[in-house]
């Protein structure tokens, strides 16, 4: 079986900067070309005297650039959802992993103590876990 070539990326990249490189040079050695003709060419109009096809060439117009159309104007940005506020709660679970009661967050010790309770009372296993419910805030009526 033939190798398979791979690219060796260093070369490439190098190729490329040098590439760019002579491209910049060709820019500035037109840009100097083009000052020196403008030179000789106001030097050879001072010399000779008026013809008329001269003129036509210094009146020829340039090239005019194009208009770039306007920007649409940007789309609207889609607002994020806003964030609910969470509150902890303590909750006692089966051994289903269903949610039995609840108690308010600084109560850990009624949770731990009915836990006990109903495993002692069912005979099956229930353990306390922390659980994050959004916080209903109060309306205020006006």
């Amino acid at each position: 079986m033939g190798r398979r070539r791979t690219l060796d990326r260093k070369a490439l990249r190098n190729d490329f900067d040098e590439a760019e490189e002579r491209e910049k040079e060709e820019e500035e050695t037109e840009e100097e070309d083009g000052d020196e003709e403008e030179a000789e060419g106001e030097a050879e109009s001072e010399e000779e005297p008026d013809v008329e096809g001269d003129e036509e060439d210094e009146e020829a117009p340039k090239p005019k650039k194009k208009k770039k159309p306007p920007k649409a104007p940007a789309k609207p940005r889609s607002r994020a959802a806003k964030q609910v506020r969470m509150k902890v709660v303590w909750g006692v679970f089966n051994n289903s992993n269903q949610q039995v009661e609840t108690f308010p967050f600084p109560d850990k010790a009624e949770a731990d103590a009915c836990a006990t309770r109903l495993g002692t009372d069912k005979k099956a296993t229930f353990f306390v876990q922390l659980v994050r419910k959004p916080l209903e805030e109060k309306e205020k009526e006006k």
